[in-house]
């Protein structure tokens, strides 16, 4: 029996019949299609590496404790394993439209929180996977680790011989109880146990304490209304998703142009596609405060491959306003070192590990009641939300054939309408862009800008290194 932690179990209470609460992705690979019984026997031969595909969450009698991950007694991979087909011609927009079709549709929570769907149809002898797990398994990181098991690094890996499995039996309500308690104590030990190594270095202690501190004030401080757009409000529980791909190189170029992060400059980009989106809205992008959140990864080597959440926050403002490419670029670069120096995300870090400690009747009563009020009354201090996912930098294959790309997706939360999943595999950087069905039906416009904004990036720096020493922009 394994406990959730305090964040996972969190994405399990803000979960309700209109924010779905799964992580998914698109992967497409070159033809011809394997069968459907190829694919099956492809996963039953690797699920002995990623056991919590058999488990599923059962709760604590009284939520006296988090919930906990057991065997599923009746597992039944051809439940989890579905096939379905594009309608020809099996064009992208076909493609976008199941995607949205199946992310708007909630995982059973009766059985392992996870589907994967084999799509045949698509055009040019293609065909795709389409993986959707709960985000209470998984992070961005440890999701694409998963996917790195499920697929093989060489097209003539043979199959592994699938192991023998045999549920475990659920604990009793009084044993989970119990163990919950157990590991409260444990919990508040560790936390005591830890206190003579602060006594041995009081000044490493008073500093770390400090700099947790100045990220709290500055993760406060961020959390003001902004500007009123069509970008945040109430949502309904259907979906929209579109994508784009660019190549990594071409950014890589651009980044080490401007003296910039690959991030610095994912970030501009998108800064400008959000900017195309209200103009396309007829919003005044110029006076835009647009504030994003994104996840910051704080999974160390030895947790690599854990299916779990591991992550922080940091709030920040996407530079709209700004008209100029390069100018974009300089303005986030600059927000991003005055974030990284505020202790902003070691600050989240802090708070999510409290959580481990805090009662899980009151942890999970809170969050519910958060998650109502917020479905009646939408906030405005978070505009959106941006996932950054670095992949394998080398090909995947799965029984023989090449993943060409792997399109992702994010999901929403209550108050947010569009958020942006951006993750990199050998070679490529695709946006995957999630929008509200009922109030984000142009999410393509999104999507479409960032190849745009790239290659208006490109020209940009090259106008201005032709232009006349003196000259003014």
């Amino acid at each position: 029996m394994e406990r959730l932690s305090a964040l996972d179990a969190e994405f399990l209470h803000v979960e309700d019949g209109i924010a779905h609460m799964h992580i998914a992705g698109v992967s497409v690979f070159e033809g011809p299609r394997p069968e459907l019984s190829e694919l099956t026997a492809m996963v039953a031969s690797k699920l002995h590496r990623i056991p919590r595909y058999r488990q599923r969450v059962r709760t604590v009698p009284l939520e006296l404790g988090r919930p906990v991950w057991v065997d599923d007694p009746h597992f039944d991979l051809g439940y989890h394993i579905r096939h379905t087909a594009l309608p020809a011609p099996g064009d992208d927009a076909a493609l976008r439209r199941l995607m949205s079709r199946l992310m708007g549709q909630a995982l059973d929570r009766e059985r392992p929180l996870w589907e994967v769907w084999f799509v045949e149809g698509l055009e040019d002898d293609r065909w795709a996977i389409i993986s959707k797990v709960h985000h209470c398994m998984v992070d961005g990181v440890s999701g694409m680790d998963l996917l790195s098991i499920l697929l093989d690094v060489a097209p003539d890996t043979p199959l592994p011989e699938p192991e023998a499995w045999s549920p475990e039996p659920e604990p009793s309500g009084v044993t989970k109880v119990l163990d919950a308690w157990s590991e409260a104590v444990a919990d508040g030990l560790g936390l005591v146990a830890r206190a003579p190594s602060a006594l041995r270095d009081p000044g490493r202690a008073v500093t770390s304490l400090l700099d947790t501190g100045r990220g709290l004030f500055a993760l406060t401080r961020h959390l003001g209304l902004t500007t009123p757009t069509t970008l945040e409000g109430s949502i309904g529980p259907h979906r929209n998703w579109a994508h784009s791909v660019v190549e990594l190189d071409d950014v890589k170029a651009l980044r080490k142009q401007l003296d910039a992060t690959i991030n610095d400059v994912v970030l501009a980009v998108l800064a400008g596609a959000f900017r195309d989106l209200l103009l396309h809205r007829g919003e005044d992008a110029d006076d835009c405060v647009l504030r994003t959140l994104v996840p910051v990864s704080v999974r160390t080597e030895d947790a690599r491959g854990v299916p779990d959440n591991r992550v922080s926050v940091i709030l920040f403002e996407l530079p709209v306003h700004l008209a100029d490419p390069v100018a974009r670029v300089h303005a986030v670069k600059e927000q991003m070192a005055e974030r990284k120096a505020s202790h902003m995300s070691e600050a989240g870090e802090v708070v999510v590990r409290l959580g481990d400690l805090a009662p899980p009747m009151v942890v999970g009563a809170v969050m519910r009641t958060a998650t109502r009020l917020l479905a009646r009354m939408p906030q405005r201090s978070v505009n959106t939300v941006t996932t950054n996912v670095p992949g394998p930098q080398l090909t995947l294959y799965c029984l023989g054939r090449r993943m060409l790309v792997h399109l992702p997706y994010v999901p929403l939360s209550h108050g947010v309408r569009i958020g942006v999943a951006i993750l990199s595999y050998d070679g490529n950087l695709a946006f995957g862009v999630t929008g509200d069905r009922d109030t984000a039906a142009d999410v393509d416009v999104l999507a479409g800008a960032v190849p745009r904004g790239v290659e208006e990036l490109r020209r940009s720096i090259e106008e201005g290194a032709a232009a006349p020493t003196g000259a003014g922009r």
